[in-house]
């Protein structure tokens, strides 16, 4: 790659928050943002990104799953760094590059936000959580800035920390 990662950091963060801002669905707007950070773009991430479809709102906007852009981002990293179903015996041991930087993604979430699921960064974020499922509770939701500067800021977050992690392990 031509760029340096703080340029790449700072598109896939910009992008992830206006992906999330404009679009919403965070596994996919923060897997969009990477695509194109990371200049990822093609058939095999679109068919994930489509696949990403379910897993907004801690999945299936039941908010009692993990956080849409954890899914995101860890579905990046699968993708980079996971086994082929060529080989899914995995005799090269792929699966575990993968899952080492999947453990460092997590661990920035823990850090921050104090947990992976959606339910709980929603009461770190709000003070309570959000039923998605649900339109009125959607619609206090989205009031209280949600698509302003609450969930757009962690897909914005996430993307840029899998950037880091990239960087930091020599990958980008």
């Amino acid at each position: 790659m031509t760029k340096d990662r703080n340029e790449i950091k700072a598109k896939a963060q910009r992008l992830g928050f206006e992906y999330e801002r404009d679009n919403r669905g965070c596994a996919q707007c923060c897997f969009a943002a990477l695509q194109e950070a990371l200049d990822l773009r093609n058939s095999e991430t679109d068919a994930i990104f489509r696949a990403a479809s379910t897993m907004a709102g801690g999945v299936a906007g039941e908010a009692d799953g993990h956080c849409g852009a954890y899914s995101g981002g860890v579905l990046m990293l699968g993708y980079l760094f996971g086994r082929e179903r060529e080989a899914f015996f995995d005799p090269d041991k792929k699966r575990y590059k993968a899952r080492d930087y999947a453990a460092v993604f997590h661990r920035k979430f823990i850090d921050e936000y104090g947990s992976v699921t959606c339910e709980h960064i929603h009461r770190k974020l709000f003070g309570r959580t959000y039923y998605l499922r649900d339109e009125d509770d959607k619609a206090k939701y989205m009031a209280e800035g949600a698509y302003v500067d609450k969930c757009t800021n962690v897909v914005g977050k996430a993307a840029g920390w899998i950037v880091d992690i990239l960087a930091e392990a020599g990958e980008l």
